[in-house]
């Protein structure tokens, strides 16, 4: 079967212990800048290789 194709939107996010990753954005459409403060979840995206969390919407920055 053929590879999945879409745009999907993640965030390169820093945490408070100084790792940085890569979070997923769920939902249509974000608020998201540059210095926004998210918090993230567990939880990875089986389409995307390296993405094992969640940005949660509806705290702190993101709408």
């Amino acid at each position: 079967k053929k590879p999945n194709s879409a745009l999907r939107k993640v965030a390169r996010v820093r945490l408070t212990n100084g790792y940085e990753v890569t979070a997923y954005i769920p939902g249509e459409g974000h608020n998201l800048q540059e210095h926004s403060i998210v918090l993230i979840r567990g939880g990875r995206v089986k389409d995307l290789p390296g993405v094992r969390y969640h940005i949660i919407r509806g705290t702190l920055d993101t709408s």
